[in-house]
């Protein structure tokens, strides 16, 4: 048997965790796109990286604007975003980045974008798999009646990301 035949290739992905105001989120990077911020969970193994352990310029600068959309400084993100998923997941996650700053939309209001009105309980599942936190703002989705439901991260996060942009309008 050829040495190598069956070797797989290994894609090669960079991640940064940090501190954040709603928890330690971790910025994921694969082929010079952001593929990934979320909240890292109490359950995954919290291993925080050294002052001194290198990091891509990408990560770098996501984790800058990040920072920077916690402190009032950024109200827009502007980095190469990767995020996979289904190409219904895909358009609702483009329809999401269209949510201005400090603005909330329903789930019926995101179905009607994407061109699909009777989608909206899809909808609901395809912000929910959305692996970009705040820079996808899947936190400006609220039901059609203006209650703050459901969160992956949980209610009090999301409400704190609304009030964060509020008060910085």
């Amino acid at each position: 048997m050829e040495a190598g035949r069956y070797e797989r290739k290994v894609k090669m992905t960079d991640s940064y965790i940090f501190k954040s105001p709603i928890g330690f989120l971790k910025i994921s990077e694969d082929e010079g796109q952001i593929t990934g911020l979320y909240v890292q969970q109490p359950e995954e193994e919290l291993i925080l990286p050294q002052d001194h352990v290198p990091h891509s310029d990408l990560i770098y600068e996501a984790y800058k604007q990040v920072n920077e959309y916690f402190a009032g400084k950024r109200i827009k993100f502007d980095l190469p975003l990767g995020y996979g998923g289904t190409p219904f997941q895909q358009s609702v996650w483009r329809e999401l980045q269209k949510i201005p700053y400090g603005e909330t939309r329903s789930y019926e209001d995101i179905a009607i974008g994407i061109g699909n009105k009777k989608a909206v309980r899809a909808v609901g599942q395809a912000n929910n798999r959305n692996p970009i936190l705040i820079i996808v703002p899947c936190h400006r989705v609220i039901n059609k009646n203006g209650d703050i439901a459901g969160f992956g991260c949980g209610v009090e996060v999301k409400r704190f990301l609304l009030d964060l942009e509020k008060s910085n309008r």
